[in-house]
């Protein structure tokens, strides 16, 4: 059992950083997310122009906020997916998402289309738009700790991976582990981190 005691350390050094990183995010108010996320958005869009299906996740309260995003998606003509949380599975499930008016509040508080679903394929995507608790300039990326959307990614390593947060959410370094799935381009008000493939 030599690799439990590294395994520890790498998630209490993990859950650490969320802590952290949900204080940074708690210490802004509504006026400075609405800000910043118009700002993450508007540089998102130039990031997936060539793709004609991007995944975008439906924020909830403290995300960057993605409703400009996906309007401007829609309103250019580029078919939009979203996430459905399947917490039995531990998995996604996709709907293409025409109207977000659709959106409610659904498990873990994120808003989905239940009852107006569209099914989706993920073999079909050529972005995919994550949200994240922390992060580094390697494309090491910290989510809520379920795992959704590392298992989600290695299942379709052809599409992008675009991360977006806020740039107080920046940690020097994030414990990596072989099933974390590190992001292409990472993106917050300031600036776009380019720090995988697709270059």
């Amino acid at each position: 059992m030599p690799d439990a005691p590294v395994n520890a350390d790498k998630n209490s050094g993990k859950n650490r950083l969320r802590d952290e990183a949900r204080q940074k995010k708690s210490s802004l108010t509504a006026k400075e997310i609405e800000e910043k996320s118009i700002a993450i958005c508007a540089r998102a869009l130039p990031a997936v122009r060539d793709s004609a299906i991007v995944m975008v996740y439906a924020s909830k309260n403290h995300e960057v906020a993605t409703s400009s995003l996906i309007a401007a998606l829609l309103g250019r003509g580029t078919r939009v997916v979203v996430p459905i949380i399947e917490r039995d599975t531990c998995s996604l499930r996709l709907s293409y998402l025409e109207d977000p008016r659709v959106l409610v509040e659904s498990t873990f508080s994120v808003p989905e289309p239940i009852g107006n679903e569209i099914p989706a394929e993920g073999k079909e995507l050529r972005a995919v738009i994550v949200p994240m608790l922390a992060f580094d300039t390697r494309g090491n990326r910290l989510g809520y700790g379920a795992g959704y959307y590392d298992r989600f990614l290695a299942k379709y390593p052809g599409a992008m991976r675009i991360g977006l947060a806020f740039s107080c959410q920046e940690t020097h370094s994030i414990p990596w582990e072989d099933d974390d799935i590190r992001m292409d381009i990472i993106i917050t008000e300031n600036r776009i981190i380019r720090c995988g493939r697709h270059l």
